[in-house]
């Protein structure tokens, strides 16, 4: 039955091929876009990730995501420190502030300041420079993507002067880092050199990084913080989907990205759909003819759901292969930095792929169920 099944699919290329498109284009469609989606939220938290030395993150109990950060009081840092359980905590200044080229024209650039002893908070991989020449007067260091935007399609050249907030600042390397969402340049100063550069007032501090001492896990110790400082304390990993649930419920982000992979289950539905119920249709003939023959009902189900199984492996491994060529031949794009094809999205897509074929293969099945065998006979 499983050969006979085989060969009335692949007797008609056309309609074979039809629904091999259908379901291709589907998980092409889908996969593609639930990459990039889970791609960008990753992006809204990724300067959250790139910090790897700290496990703990205290801030104002307003802040809602990371780009929101009401400013602390540079005595909170003691308090941090003076709390049970922590082993060392450090200061990190973020912000956003505009920076002026060589050659006038302008750059709004994310400046973090990290602690000058520590330099927690520092990029993991310098490209070029040593992450020590921050200790330089006015240095900074900016990311691959930053330094591609501000001097586009010129080498790498330490020594360039540029001013923030009409103070003088000098490259002194490029490092990788995440990609952030505003696709912003990333430079990174000593704390004390960002305090030069930001607007005067009376606080500048935006975090406390800390870290828990040896068998005290992070979560106590973020609650001690709140309990006895009344500040925000939160782990590594609660920061990162604190910033991801604002921006789910507070952007149209999810919204754009939904109404797209929802297109793409109802036209590989529809197409996919509309073709294999025809192909079966057009079959009630032989479907009939072994019917009479005394072939079960539960044998003709399961020829029918093998015909929808090998169209949906078929048509799922090409959109698959489609959406991770798409990935490499973008790998080098700087500005596609980070958007890569996940197991998530593979998983989801195989999934939705499977429930097309199954709904599709059922519309099918119910047709050929209530056939009568004398069909066969009729002209």
């Amino acid at each position: 039955m499983k050969w006979i099944a085989l060969k009335m699919l692949l007797g008609d290329r056309g309609k074979f091929l039809g629904l091999i498109f259908g379901v291709a284009f589907a998980t092409l469609l889908m996969s593609q876009q639930v990459s990039i989606f889970m791609g960008i939220l990753k992006r809204t938290a990724s300067q959250i990730l790139d910090v790897r030395d700290a496990d703990i993150w205290v801030m104002d109990n307003k802040v809602r995501f990371i780009d929101e950060v009401p400013p602390l009081a540079d005595g909170d840092l003691h308090r941090v420190r003076g709390v049970p359980g922590v082993a060392w905590a450090v200061k990190l200044y973020k912000s956003q502030l505009l920076t002026r080229l060589e050659d006038g024209n302008s750059r709004t650039v994310i400046l973090f300041g990290i602690d000058d002893a520590t330099f927690v908070g520092a990029p993991a991989e310098m490209i070029i420079g040593k992450l020590s020449d921050l200790k330089q007067p006015d240095a900074f260091i900016v990311d691959k993507a930053g330094y591609e935007y501000m001097w586009p399609n010129e080498p790498y050249r330490l020594g360039r002067e540029i001013q923030i907030n009409e103070r003088r600042a000098v490259l002194v390397g490029v490092c990788k880092a995440s990609a952030p969402f505003t696709t912003l340049p990333i430079l990174y100063a000593k704390y004390s050199t960002a305090a030069n550069y930001a607007p005067k007032g009376r606080r500048m501090l935006s975090f406390v990084l800390a870290h828990p001492m040896d068998g005290v896990s992070a979560t106590d110790v973020c609650r001690r913080v709140e309990r006895q400082t009344g500040l925000m304390a939160l782990t590594q990993d609660e920061f990162f989907w604190k910033t991801i649930v604002y921006f789910l419920g507070s952007t149209g982000i999810p919204v754009n990205f939904g109404i797209t992979i929802a297109l793409g289950f109802i036209v590989g539905a529809a197409v996919t759909g509309q073709t294999f119920y025809l192909f079966t249709i057009e079959n009630l003939r032989q479907f009939g003819a072994l019917k009479a023959m005394g072939v079960s009902n539960g044998r003709l189900v399961g020829m029918i759901l093998l015909q929808g199984f090998l169209v949906g492996a078929i048509g799922c491994g090409i959109g698959i292969g489609l959406t991770a060529f798409f990935f490499v031949g973008t790998s080098h794009v700087t500005v596609l930095a980070g958007l890569f094809m996940t197991s998530t999205a593979v998983i989801g897509t195989g999934s939705a792929v499977l429930l097309i074929i199954m709904l599709t293969a059922l519309a099918s099945i119910h047709r050929v169920l209530v056939l009568e065998p004398a069909v066969v006979f009729r002209g």
